[in-house]
């Protein structure tokens, strides 16, 4: 569809913005794409590269003797993503539905063959090494999970509200996950998996006394998992009072909350944290926001949390106005990833600043993670899709319309 040989009346419909209030732009142009979506993008993108470039460069010259080593291998990320999403931004949602049972096959059996051949960082075994890659199924299996549980939702939605075995099979293959992902030992991707598959089943129209018994459950499944490993009883322990132990326990949370305080307002200017000096651990993956914290002080950590905000609520407004579209698998894929990309930024930043208990996961397109800054940036490249399909939809609709006025 040649979208300049439409109708001048089109072509001004087509660059309203979703409330109907016309932007002052030339009609020739149309925009089929959300371009708050693509700043905001960008610019979480380039935060991240900032500040892994400064967190990183102590342990980059005590591993390689080279303080841009982790910096380029972000940069690296950050080409490959870019490259992907150019690719990934011309397949139609129609083919992500198609096969997103075996998207989500393939991911099972990534994280089955993790356990066995992947290698194994601070005793947690979560990468598949291949070649200058190293992949995190883990991360993948948020896309695959979400993905197939938007169309499981288009097929089955009257069951998910009818009986409780229709609401029950997707949180038995969130489960399946869940006990591959528990086995790297990976709690923090489980949480998410778990809030986001919830929160979907309840805009399908679950019954409230549904959710009660499977959060009932899930907090009682919690408590066992806890209790199960003696590390895990030490993080909530030193998450409730990390002073106590500043030496053992609440080492790790003690110099988060120590880079906090140092950043107050203004911060202490990019490139002067103390804390990355060897002190807090982790500071350029799970812990990066401490450092910006440190170094942007408060007002770049509201900065920060605003954008990501936003792009969240950019994907639930995408979301939106699909499901109103009858697009349902785009809707609900586009309010999943809104509500991943919220909750695991609430997680993370919980994590850092003391309000949870610590788990490793990644600020979405901040943290150094080249397996995380794909799968995000895949996510992003969707919600565009969704958006584009969204809009092109309405314009045909629009171009029946006018022609059958004319």
């Amino acid at each position: 569809m040649n979208i300049y040989r439409l109708p001048n009346k089109l072509k001004y419909w087509l660059i309203r913005s979703p409330k109907g209030n016309a932007n002052n732009h030339d009609i020739t142009s149309p925009i089929l794409y959300d371009r708050i979506l693509v700043w905001l993008s960008f610019g979480l993108a380039i935060i991240g590269l900032v500040m892994v470039t400064s967190a990183s460069m102590p342990i980059g010259q005590r591993l390689a003797n080279d303080p841009f080593l982790f910096a380029k291998r972000d940069a690296f990320y950050l080409t490959l993503a870019f490259a992907m999403s150019l690719v990934t931004l011309r397949i139609p949602l129609l083919i992500w539905q198609r096969y997103s049972n075996i998207i989500l096959l393939v991911t099972t059996m990534l994280l089955v063959m993790v356990l066995f051949v992947g290698s194994s960082v601070n005793g947690a075994s979560r990468w598949i090494t291949m070649g200058p890659l190293r992949i995190q199924p883990a991360e993948l299996s948020k896309l695959a999970l979400f993905c197939y549980l938007s169309g499981y939702l288009v097929r089955k939605a009257p069951e998910v509200r009818r009986n409780f075995w229709g609401f029950c099979k997707p949180m038995g293959v969130m489960v399946a996950l869940a006990v591959l992902l528990l086995a790297q030992p990976d709690l923090g991707t489980v949480v998410v998996l778990f809030i986001t598959t919830l929160a979907m089943l309840f805009l399908a129209g679950a019954k409230l006394w549904q959710f009660l018994a499977i959060i009932g459950c899930g907090i009682f499944a919690v408590a066992l998992l806890i209790i199960a490993e003696p590390y895990r009883i030490s993080r909530v322990t030193s998450f409730w009072d990390p002073w106590s132990d500043p030496f053992g326990s609440g080492y790790q949370l003690t110099q988060s909350l120590m880079a906090f305080g140092r950043g107050e307002l203004w911060g202490q200017g990019l490139g002067n944290s103390v804390q990355k000096m060897a002190y807090l651990p982790e500071a350029h993956t799970d812990f990066i926001f401490s450092i910006l914290a440190e170094e942007l002080g408060y007002s770049g950590v509201a900065l920060t949390l605003l954008m990501v905000f936003f792009v969240a609520l950019r994907a639930m407004s995408i979301g939106h106005r699909a499901l109103k579209a009858d697009q349902q698998f785009a809707g609900f894929l586009a309010c999943s990833i809104g509500i991943w990309f919220s909750s695991q930024t609430l997680i993370n930043v919980g994590a850092a600043a003391g309000i949870l208990p610590t788990k490793g996961l990644t600020l979405p397109l901040i943290s150094y993670g080249g397996s995380s800054l794909l799968i995000m940036s895949t996510a992003i490249v969707l919600l565009l899709r969704i958006d584009f399909e969204t809009r092109l939809a309405k314009a045909q609709a629009f171009v029946r319309t006018y022609s059958k006025s004319t």
